[in-house]
């Protein structure tokens, strides 16, 4: 004789799965539609470095390589301060904001200047991102330029509204420009790397290192002590100072940190890397 209680939990879960069907048809979306519907959106590549690390002559030769390579780009300086630009930008900040007129109403310093400029124009950056939106489907790549002092723009209100306007609406990449011949000493190495470091996780936002300068010094080195610790740890071994012991301690500390970034050679002056 059948149990009345297991032929009706039967009958519930045949009609639970029908329901799931129906639901699951509902949602089902044709191929030919989503393809309709999806529009192609620009990579935003915002460049950040030291100053005098050669962020704006490698973002400069970025141009000329989108240029050559008849790839769409359109160009954002954020640098309210530069005096003029190696390449044409089609927003720039200086349009909207003049830099010394801001120092002298609100009495400040260059670098005070510099941050409330940014402020300022953080504030209309909407329609900025509305001006990129309406041209997406005729671009490839946004490519930004950030001021020279760029703890002004990493560490800033400004500089992180600025990043998260434009990560939320279109896919964005930072690059790191690293002065190469500096950075041949450890220490310096390593303070470019936790500056990276710092950024990544400020931003986070997927993050590319760029050892500008190759034209003067091959960035082999760079690479050598990011893939094995103990080979910079053999490069720092004769300097007995606090510094050097601390960089030390950071080289195994790091090693999570370098596996998981991209890292390329370059020279905004031959080109080279820039492929």
């Amino acid at each position: 004789m059948d149990d009345p209680m297991e032929s009706s939990s039967e009958e519930n879960f045949v009609e639970e799965s029908h329901k799931l069907v129906d639901s699951l048809d509902k949602l089902s979306v044709s191929a030919g539609s989503s393809s309709s519907n999806f529009k192609k959106k620009p990579v935003i590549i915002i460049v950040v470095g030291m100053a005098g690390s050669g962020k704006t002559s490698f973002l400069h030769r970025l141009v000329c390589h989108t240029f050559d390579s008849n790839k769409r780009g359109y160009v954002l300086n954020l640098d309210p301060a530069v005096m003029s630009l190696p390449f044409d930008a089609n927003i720039d900040i200086r349009d909207t904001v003049k830099y010394k007129e801001v120092m002298k109403q609100y009495n400040l310093g260059p670098n005070g200047g510099i941050m409330t400029s940014l402020n300022l124009f953080a504030t209309k950056f909407d329609e900025v991102v509305s001006v990129i939106e309406k041209r997406a489907d005729q671009l490839d790549y946004v490519l930004v330029d950030t001021p020279g002092q760029i703890e002004i723009f990493t560490w800033s209100a400004s500089g992180a509204i600025i990043t998260e306007a434009f990560a939320s609406t279109f896919p964005t990449v930072v690059t790191y420009v690293v002065d190469t011949p500096r950075s041949t000493s450890p220490i310096t190495f390593m303070s470019n790397m936790l500056y990276a470091c710092s950024i990544l996780y400020k931003t986070r936002l997927p993050l590319v290192l760029a050892f500008n300068k190759t034209d003067v010094a091959d960035h082999k080195f760079a690479l050598e002590w990011m893939e094995d610790f103990e080979v910079f740890q053999a490069a720092i071994q004769s300097d007995n100072s606090y510094t050097s012991t601390l960089a030390n301690s950071l080289s195994l500390s790091l090693y999570e940190f370098y596996r998981n970034i991209r890292s390329v050679g370059v020279s905004a002056i031959t080109g080279a890397g820039n492929g």
